[in-house]
């Protein structure tokens, strides 16, 4: 059994055999044909691409489809890889480094999205950019003193604002939908502290929720504090990887959780009475969170289960 490494591009992919061969395929729906069945001839352990941003989903779902063992890598975790393996980057170094990866490592399995969160994920990620924008806006104008100047920029901020306020509207109308048609996800919004950015999000981008275990959803988007320890020194913990958008979201919610959610509060004011940093604090309050999340989301479908 061998692992299989794909690096991902726009318009190629580069594919390694740990300790064997390596081809490249178009990455067309062509190409992804071509892919599968040359795999089917050999003894595949796992298939490893990294996250590019969008380029690999078509690659992974056929892989999904053909039944092959793959799963998505998160980027910075196969760059701290390649580094400790001391490999430059080329696309080919690349997919040996992701070889190796899939041989070694046992990563968790892609789960492909439905259409309905590919749908709404296109809109949460608009909206993610349109605030990007509008941050990069609000920069642009604190320096400018020229008032024609400061009165196009103003403009261009508003306009933003209305295009942000548009996507909520268009968020939560499909929220209101998908709700009814999945009625188990509606056990997030008894949360307090989940409102309907954080709400999408989940929907869209965490599709493992309610499958996995607490120890394993916290580790998947990046909220499992990692140890850093050598000899008798206990070093600080530290959270990284994982999916950085959903964590992003979760930060905000937590915010607002451990203010308004009297579990959460306690627990915050607890670890804060103990001496923990706000922030280590609040870090602490968006791993319990989801981890709540995720048992009412797995105990709301298995209550939804006929007998």
């Amino acid at each position: 059994m061998s692992g299989i490494g794909i690096d991902v591009c726009k318009k190629h992919l580069d594919v390694a055999v740990f300790q064997g061969p390596a081809r490249q395929f178009n990455n067309t729906a062509a190409g992804h044909c071509k892919l599968v069945r040359w795999l089917n001839t050999l003894p595949v352990k796992q298939v490893v691409l990294e996250a590019t941003g969008g380029y690999e989903l078509a690659a992974l779902d056929a892989l999904h489809q053909a039944a092959l063992p793959v799963a998505r890598a998160n980027a910075q975790r196969a760059r701290s890889l390649a580094n400790t393996l001391g490999r430059a980057k080329t696309d080919r170094l690349d997919a040996a480094m992701l070889a190796y990866m899939a041989e070694k490592i046992d990563l968790h399995p892609y789960v492909p999205l439905e259409p309905w969160q590919r749908r709404l994920g296109e809109y949460v990620r608009a909206r993610q950019q349109v605030i990007e924008l509008l941050k990069m806006a609000k920069q642009q104008l604190l320096p400018v003193a020229d008032k024609p100047l400061r009165k196009m920029l103003q403009g261009n901020i508003k306009q933003l604002v209305r295009s942000v306020a548009r996507l909520d509207v268009l968020i939560a109308e499909q929220l209101k939908t998908l709700l009814i048609e999945h009625p188990h996800l509606a056990i997030l919004k008894t949360l307090k502290g989940v409102g309907p950015v954080l709400l999408a999000v989940l929907m869209c981008r965490l599709p493992e929720l309610g499958t996995l275990g607490g120890k394993q959803i916290a580790r998947l988007v990046g909220v499992a504090p990692l140890s850093n320890d050598s000899g008798s020194v206990r070093g600080k913990r530290g959270i990284k990887g994982g999916r950085a958008d959903i964590r992003q979201t979760l930060y905000m919610a937590a915010m607002s959780a451990a203010r308004h959610e009297p579990r959460l509060r306690d627990f915050y004011r607890s670890l804060r009475a103990r001496g923990k940093e706000g922030k280590v604090a609040l870090v602490a309050v968006m791993r319990k969170m989801l981890v709540i999340l995720n048992a009412r989301v797995r105990d709301e479908r298995a209550a939804m289960r006929p007998a």
